[in-house]
């Protein structure tokens, strides 16, 4: 007797599960990189660009393959390659290895936000869109955030400043984590085969599902924020050392602060539902200068309580962004072509992580802290620029009409 098939939106769940493990197997590892390699920041910079840069290269080919062949063989691929990578670069310290390792580690982490993110757009109605990637946007952003705080938190327990071999361990530990989300996935989609549901390569279909104006000034702005959070990831745990702040403390502020997520992503993705997109979406640009403003006080003034409070209020604001332009991206495309269309979203975000890893460290080398103020403004201009550009098109022409929400009964 044949198993019934699964419920799409019981599988979403089970997406949503298998993201929180992978993004926190990858959080721990990108966490503990720079203090594992323990080589020059030139090394560590090429090594930690050499994903998103692959990422960026092959990420389109992603998306098409999630149309072409299903959501899901593409996500269980990218699960398996990147736990295959995560346990080799615990066997190698050598910076060429790393950098190479680190290129098919792109690959996967491609592959599997392109096919979730579709799959997530797929099983979800246009009403409740928002909600649905509010959700999917915590519990990705969550388990980094936490993959993080547990990375720092190895490097003090396992001693890994001083002996960085030991920090070998922390890659297992991520690996486990995704095959964890692959075990999880593969159990509850047994008999869940949507099938092929879009064409095969074709530059048309590239164009159709990825160079619609309206879609690139929904993606281009998360080119704009990994460019700083690119910096961030790389850097935070060793500049922490600079503040006095121990790695372990600096994963518990983290993973306290990430816990915020849970409340604020779902809550933000059904005010998108409600209110609309662009809102939101300003909303978010908004907490994003507010960011940025805020690091160029810290970053000439110092540690000070007014710059800190304006950094709280500002990332709560920020993290509007990602639900309700998730939720635009998916209005936007089309269900045959959507692993295409939101595969834009991790194209941007391999762009921005890999120029910004690079031209924080090239302006911070050349000019210092003033360095750190003209990647600050020029980030600041980016997001002023292309919000303006989207507000001043006006409402875009949405491929899945939104319905209006229901009237109360008099």
């Amino acid at each position: 007797m044949s198993s019934p098939t699964p419920d799409p939106r019981q599988v979403l769940r089970t997406v949503f599960v298998a993201t929180f493990f992978i993004r926190f197997g990858f959080g721990i590892t990108v966490s503990t990189f720079a203090f594992y390699l323990s080589t020059s920041v030139a090394s560590v910079g090429l090594a930690s660009a050499a994903a998103p840069i692959i990422e960026f290269a092959t990420v389109l080919l992603s998306g098409i393959a999630a149309d072409r062949y299903g959501r899901l063989p593409v996500l269980k691929f990218g699960l398996l390659l990147g736990a295959g990578m995560l346990f080799l670069m615990s066997t190698t310290r050598d910076p060429i290895a790393s950098t190479f390792l680190s290129g098919f580690f792109g690959l996967s982490s491609g592959a599997i936000l392109a096919a979730s993110l579709a799959f997530v757009g797929d099983a979800s109605g246009a009403d409740e869109r928002g909600k649905e990637m509010g959700y999917f946007d915590a519990v990705n952003l969550l388990g980094w955030v936490l993959g993080f705080a547990v990375g720092y938190v190895l490097v003090s327990a396992l001693n890994g400043i001083q002996d960085p071999s030991r920090l070998s361990s922390s890659f297992l530990v991520g690996a486990l984590a995704v095959l964890a989300a692959l075990g999880v996935l593969e159990f509850a989609t047994r008999g869940f085969a949507p099938g092929k549901t879009g064409p095969a390569f074709s530059w048309s279909h590239i164009r159709k599902a990825a160079l619609d104006l309206d879609v690139l000034l929904v993606v281009l702005p998360w080119s704009v924020i990994y460019m700083l959070l690119g910096a961030l990831f790389t850097f935070l745990g060793p500049s922490a050392e600079h503040l006095s702040l121990p790695p372990w403390e600096l994963g518990i502020i983290i993973g306290v602060g990430g816990l915020v997520l849970l409340v604020t992503q779902p809550l933000y993705g059904r005010w998108a539902d409600r209110f609309g997109r662009a809102p939101l979406m300003s909303v978010g640009i908004g907490g994003f200068l507010g960011v940025l403003l805020a690091g160029s006080l810290l970053a000439v003034y110092g540690l000070n309580y007014g710059a800190l409070a304006l950094l709280g209020v500002s990332t709560l604001a920020a993290l509007a962004f990602g639900p309700s332009s998730l939720a635009a991206l998916t209005d936007l495309s089309r269900a045959i072509s959507r692993g295409t269309t939101m595969s834009l979203y991790s194209l941007m975000i391999a762009l921005g992580m890999a120029v910004g890893i690079g031209a924080s460290s090239a302006l911070f080398t050349a000019f210092q802290t003033n360095g750190i103020l003209l990647f600050f403004a020029g980030l600041g201009v980016a997001l002023v620029g292309l919000t303006a550009w989207r507000l001043g098109r006006g409402q875009p022409r949405l491929r899945e009409r939104i319905p209006p929400p229901a009237q109360p009964t008099p």
